[in-house]
């Protein structure tokens, strides 16, 4: 008979004794930084080389031709045919484990061919999960309230008017196709000359969410959905739209996480509703990690559903760092053990009010470094992954390599982590690297710190680019409309 796990302690040690080899396959390990130090035989297979080969448990293949990259899942489905991973899965045998940041019904296809088990719900369900209209409606079910918004295909800019008179949305909007992220499908709609500039994104594209434009801040907080109940992560600040960071107006550009990122009843509120919607997520047949972004109106403090994300996200990591996590365990690992079929009991209401304590968060940021100018080139110097200090002058400096983002020692350091490689077109929206670093990123009037720019400054400085040769000057490059993390 399988021994029943009754507490932390012992959940720690099966993981720290597992056999199953479990992989995160994605374009980089940024979303699961860390989790192979919990968990025995946990690798990464990645497409993008972020440590030149340096970190022990991140397999990249060989390049090999393939067709222009859609989406992560492209990615994935590149990396699951690829001999030398197909070979490499073989090799370490077991009865592996997938785990991703998105994948489709390919995906799951090319897993079971590997002889794979996918832990997360299906796609089919996961596709559903994430349809920002349906997360509206999820959210009603559950008591957990969206911004005063109507659902509506819309024909022109007349008939969006005629949508929010009935409404009583007003005139000032915001407007979300069904997917999308990272600011792509966000439109901010107050005139003719708004809506006509997004038409073609709006017409055409179905049901769409039409929002009265609130003044708000953006948070973010993750939950795992399991049989014993919802666990629920702490609330972070979300760094949106910075110039020196994005070129995307309502891009989301990194996070902080910090005791006391909100006011008490503020976060005590969040958790509450973060937890009523895990709950229903369960009902719905959804389990295990998932992310939430609220709205949090600053003249009121009223707190508004924003989306749902069901995976983990551009977030994980700090929510998988934070002192509760070393304390107890990282978020992750709940998902792990749901998935693992082992029998556990948890006293979920006890945990969630442990994390609650403000002790179990320690302060942290991190800031997503894209190309903001609108130039192209190709990158031939990327400051390399590793600790990185700031000087007394605000110039930084290569410090040493490591993999461990807990070795940031103080404010004057920081840990980056390259995306952008020697040899990759640098263009508008091109992701350069992630920047940690300990305390705040942003004031309290969520403007970034003066620390903050020199950081991002210092970044930007060491990249180094040569004009494209000019046969490859003419076909037009364009972000590619999905994030890697």
């Amino acid at each position: 008979m399988v021994a029943e796990l009754k507490n932390i302690s012992e959940i720690r040690r099966h993981f720290h004794r597992n056999e199953d080899p479990i992989y995160f396959i994605s374009a980089t390990n940024f979303n699961l930084l860390g989790l192979d130090e919990w968990c025995k035989n946990f690798k990464y297979i990645c497409y993008i080389d972020c440590y030149g080969g340096k970190h022990p448990n991140t397999f990249v293949p060989s390049e090999q031709p393939h067709a222009e990259f859609q989406s992560i899942e492209d990615i994935n489905n590149y990396l699951l045919q690829h001999k030398e991973v197909i070979d490499l899965v073989k090799r370490r045998g077991g009865k592996p484990k997938f785990v991703f940041l998105m994948f489709d019904e390919e995906t799951e296809r090319l897993a079971k061919e590997l002889g794979a088990d996918v832990w997360f719900p299906k796609a089919k369900l996961r596709q559903k999960m994430d349809n920002k209209i349906e997360t509206v409606r999820i959210g009603n079910k559950a008591g957990v309230p969206s911004v005063p918004n109507t659902l509506s295909v819309v024909e022109s800019y007349e008939h969006l008017n005629e949508i929010c008179d009935k409404a009583g949305l007003g005139h000032d909007l915001v407007l979300q196709s069904a997917y999308g992220d990272s600011g792509h499908t966000t439109f901010f709609i107050k005139s003719e000359a708004d809506f006509r500039r997004h038409e073609h994104e709006i017409v055409g594209e179905g049901e769409i969410k039409i929002m009265k434009r609130i003044d708000c801040r953006g948070s973010a907080i993750e939950g795992c959905a399991t049989k014993e109940g919802t666990i629920v992560g702490p609330l972070m600040t979300e760094l949106v739209g910075f110039k020196e960071l994005t070129p995307y107006r309502g891009g989301w550009c990194g996070n902080e996480i910090f005791a006391t990122a909100f006011p008490p009843k503020v976060r005590e509120k969040a958790r509450e509703l973060t937890f009523k919607f895990g709950e229903q997520l369960r009902k719905e047949g959804y389990r295990g990690y998932f992310e939430l972004d609220f709205l949090i109106d600053k003249k009121t403090g009223d707190i508004w559903l924003g989306e749902l994300n069901p995976r983990i996200t551009g977030c994980s990591s700090m929510t998988n760092h934070a002192a509760f996590a070393h304390a107890d365990a990282p978020l992750f690992l709940f998902h792990l053990l749901e998935f693992s079929k082992k029998k556990f009991h948890l006293d979920v209401d006890e945990l969630n009010g442990r994390w609650a304590d403000p002790k179990m968060i320690d302060s942290w940021s991190q800031m997503v470094i894209k190309h903001t100018e609108d130039t192209v080139d190709i990158a031939t110097n990327v400051p390399e992954t590793g600790i990185y200090r700031m000087r007394e002058d605000g110039s930084i400096d290569f410090n040493r390599f490591d993999y461990h983002r807990r070795a940031v020692e103080s404010e004057n350091e920081a840990f980056f982590l390259r995306i952008l490689q020697p040899g990759d077109y640098r263009y508008e929206g091109a992701d350069i690297g992630i920047l940690v670093t300990r305390g705040r990123s942003m004031t309290n009037g969520f403007k970034l710190t003066e620390r903050a720019k020199r950081w991002i400054h210092g970044i930007k400085q060491g990249v180094q680019g040569r004009p494209m040769p000019t046969a490859e000057a003419g076909p037009a490059l364009n972000d590619p409309a999905f994030k890697i993390m």
